[in-house]
């Protein structure tokens, strides 16, 4: 018996679902971030109004004062849905996993000098504590906040988080024992470094704005931190004292940062273009919290800076302030 094979093209009869071709016009293929990300947010046949808020709807864009005429004018420029966001993350994971195998196979830890191990441990594993704060943030701007196009990149966000928090906790079982985590916990909530930046997580907490939870957090607290911790004091100032082996094991810290903030800063311009009074709004948050932010941080600086501290501090907040001005918020 003889078998044919053969190819046969088959026309589709649309290239797209109809609530995606309103918005990019036409019968168009479309990416799968844009099936994935556009008009998924729930607007309609809700029973009742929440039982523990009754002001709102379950989702309501009145819970922020931020006003858009459309909400899914927030885009990714990551392109990130589900698939992509694993994707990427595996890729980062198998690398750190690499950096940490590198370290502990070739006993990097035990040659850190005396010195640089014990800023680390102060300065690094309490500031798991922080990503905490922000995985809890980032769940709650997903859960309060309307439209996909930013809900969806603020759970991997907290994602994100969490994991930046166990890899902390790594470092600090690499560095020393599991009382070098007890140690950090009582630093956070007793020692007086600690103390600004702790009020700073927990009193975002309360915030009830979920957009101005999302300012508080993603655009100044880990605008400040991370340029300040990873960028500055691990990877130049620590590594040019012995500390190379720190700046592999944060690698993912650094660079998930660099990959971040051109969410955040597309997120920011998004919202100053829509209006004079946006604009206003989001100036208003970001000098407020910079200020405290700044100020929370100075103390932990200067755990590995010293007198150069206010020196460096003033240098990352100018360098915040660029930033915010080239996404459209003039400081």
């Amino acid at each position: 018996m003889q078998i044919d094979l053969r190819t046969v093209s088959i026309k589709p009869l649309r290239h797209t679902f109809d609530h995606i071709a309103r918005r990019i016009g036409g019968d168009k293929p479309a990416s799968r971030y844009q099936e994935g990300t556009l008009d998924m947010q729930a607007t309609d046949n809700f029973h009742y109004r929440p039982t523990w808020d009754p002001e709102y709807e379950i989702f309501d864009p009145a819970r922020t004062a931020l006003k858009m005429a459309d909400w899914y004018a927030f885009k990714d420029p990551r392109q990130f849905y589900y698939g992509a966001y694993t994707m990427a993350r595996a890729k980062q994971q198998d690398t750190a996993e690499a950096n940490f195998d590198f370290v502990e196979n070739r006993g990097l830890a035990a040659t850190l000098p005396e010195a640089v191990r014990d800023t680390v441990l102060k300065l690094l594993v309490p500031l798991r504590h922080v990503a905490w704060g922000s995985n809890m943030n980032n769940a709650a701007v997903c859960a309060y906040a309307y439209g996909a196009g930013i809900t969806q990149p603020c759970i991997y966000q907290a994602m994100d988080q969490l994991g930046i928090a166990q890899y902390i906790t790594r470092v600090g079982l690499l560095l020393g024992d599991i009382d070098v985590l007890d140690e950090a916990k009582k630093a956070w909530l007793e020692d007086d470094a600690w103390q600004g930046l702790r009020r700073y997580v927990e009193d975002s907490f309360v915030i009830k704005d979920p957009m101005e939870l999302y300012f508080v957090q993603n655009v100044v607290l880990d605008g400040l931190l991370y340029p300040l911790v990873y960028e500055t004091i691990i990877d130049d100032v620590l590594s040019s004292q012995g500390g190379t082996a720190v700046a592999m094991l944060t690698q993912f810290m650094t660079d998930w940062f660099a990959e971040t903030k051109k969410w955040v800063d597309a997120t920011v311009k998004t919202a100053a273009a829509e209006s004079a009074e946006n604009k206003a709004l989001a100036a208003r948050w970001i000098t407020g919290w910079r200020d405290r932010a700044a100020a929370a941080l100075l103390p932990v600086a200067r755990i590995a800076l010293g007198e150069r501290t206010d020196e460096v501090m003033a240098d990352v907040v100018q360098q915040f302030n660029a930033r915010m001005t080239k996404a459209g918020v003039a400081l």
